[in-house]
Formats: C-alpha cells, structure tokens, sequence
C-alpha cells in the first residue's frame, strides 16, 4: 500500500479524478482523503509513474511513502 500526499485536490470531483487516474495505471484498493490531501492505493508502478500520472490531471505529488 502507497500513500500519496498530493496538494491541489479542492473538492470531490478532485479526489474523483486522482482516484480515477490512479486506478487507470493499475491501482486497486484507491481511496482519498480530501481533507488530508493523501490517496492510498495497492499499486505496483514506479514513483514517477505515479506522479506523471497525477501530474496530468494538473495535480503535485509532494511525497510517496
């Protein structure tokens, strides 16, 4: 399980679109926290995968653990 902190995310259409985009390169179990500003996802892509793919959905990954 990865942890996302993710800055941007404004409302549930943003958390919306990062779960979504997260699920699109193969993350499963995704959930946001809004109000956190972290997704948490199974996934088994790289780091920069991840931020590339969040990045296109005009969002900054601040740090995976």
């Amino acid at each position: 399980m990865k942890k996302i902190f993710i800055e941007g995310m404004m409302c549930e259409h943003c958390a919306n679109a990062v779960k979504n985009a997260l699920e699109e390169i193969g993350g499963t179990n995704v959930s946001v926290n809004l109000d956190e500003g972290y997704a948490e996802a199974e996934i088994s892509v790289s780091d920069d995968e991840i931020i590339a793919k969040i990045s296109e959905e005009d969002f900054e990954v601040t740090e995976i653990k």
